[in-house]
């Protein structure tokens, strides 16, 4: 009894020592990317000088879902079993399939969210690489959203370490680029937030001002509701600046609200399942200037995203989460949420079509 006593000591001892090491290790390899950041655009000669108030864009808006999500997947921080990707090859094609969606719409500009880069559960594929050789004529602008520790759960697969972009695509030049960083949470729990921001990519108009192009992916996982309303007031106080200065403002992405603010009753009938990231978007916060597009053009509400605790199929939990909020300086001629049947991401691309207001 005294050996079985004592060894028992000695591995509760390790696992203690193993436990302090790795929440050291947590800690100390914690890095938040400061704001503001810089970014460099990247300008291929083929991209128009300018924009224009005399013709149509084209905008699309695409969370790729770090190229794991085809409709069998199940996520383990929905309430679903897997952590990585089905296999490389897997990835490779739901991100290329998430490009050939996306260009069928001949897009001017494309926002793309949740884009992997060196990370465990994707196995590190580069996926910005994947995206620019599909739009290799475009103008570029990647900045880093969140870059994670390693993440030993769940325990059989653990998720790994996760560096994951935002990367927009135009075919007019852009002068210059931005990352904001969001807030997130503090003190302990902010080991257990992910890093999140927005981009602002400034792109010139042939009347001297600027369409001011911004790629968001706010928080889910771990948001308060005052981490939420913070996000929510520098985003529109951003925006609003822009505004107020004569410039074009469209902002496109995963906002990781319920968009329309009824689509998740509208969408699923009787459904009472509440996810705690599916907080109504907060329309008494956006500032007048500022216009939350949800007129689609096919009359009725279609789903931008599933949750992702079981299997996709028809009469699953749906939302919609993804699209654009813009000046009213910015007239939109068209909107659809793209049904794919979810077959390469648990977002659906949200498709725009807009001018701008001559002066």
């Amino acid at each position: 009894m005294k050996k079985l006593f004592k060894f028992l000591l000695i591995l509760l001892a390790v696992i203690l020592a193993a436990a302090v090491i790795y929440l050291l290790y947590v800690i100390l390899s914690y890095d938040r990317i400061p704001d503001r950041q810089a970014l460099a655009p990247r300008n291929p000669q083929e991209v128009a000088a300018s924009a224009g108030t005399d013709r149509e864009y084209t905008v699309v808006t695409q969370n790729i879902g770090f190229g794991a999500y085809t409709d069998d997947f199940t996520f383990f921080m929905d309430g679903g079993t897997q952590s990585w990707a089905a296999s490389p090859q897997s990835v490779t094609d739901c991100v290329n399939e998430a490009a050939q969606q996306v260009s069928l719409a001949k897009p001017d500009f494309v926002l793309f969210q949740e884009v992997d880069f060196d990370s465990t559960r994707s196995y590190h594929i580069d996926q910005q690489e994947l995206l620019r050789a599909a739009f290799p004529q475009s103008a570029e602008v990647s900045a880093v959203n969140y870059h994670s520790a390693f993440l030993m759960y769940p325990f059989t697969q653990p998720h790994g370490s996760s560096n994951s972009s935002m990367v927009t695509f135009s075919n007019v030049a852009v002068t210059s680029a931005l990352r904001r960083s969001l807030p997130i949470s503090t003190g302990f729990s902010r080991f257990l937030d992910l890093d999140r921001c927005y981009t602002v990519s400034r792109i010139p108009v042939e009347n001297g001002r600027e369409l001011v192009l911004y790629n968001v992916h706010l928080s889910a996982y771990g948001g308060s509701d005052e981490i939420r309303a913070a996000q929510m007031n520098m985003l529109f106080s951003d925006m609003l600046e822009e505004y107020r200065a004569g410039n074009y403002c469209v902002c496109g992405g995963d906002f990781n609200h319920d968009f329309t603010g009824d689509s998740t009753q509208q969408l699923n009938g009787s459904e009472t399942a509440e996810f705690g990231w599916a907080q109504p978007f907060p329309i008494d916060m956006l500032p007048k200037g500022l216009i939350r597009c949800t007129d689609y053009t096919c009359g009725e509400q279609r789903p931008t995203c599933r949750n992702c605790d079981i299997p996709y199929e028809e009469g699953n939990f749906t939302i919609i989460v993804d699209g654009f909020i813009v000046s009213d300086n910015v007239t939109v001629t068209y909107l659809e949420n793209v049904q794919t049947g979810f077959t390469y991401s648990d977002h659906n691309p949200v498709v725009m079509r807009f001018t701008l207001n001559p002066v």
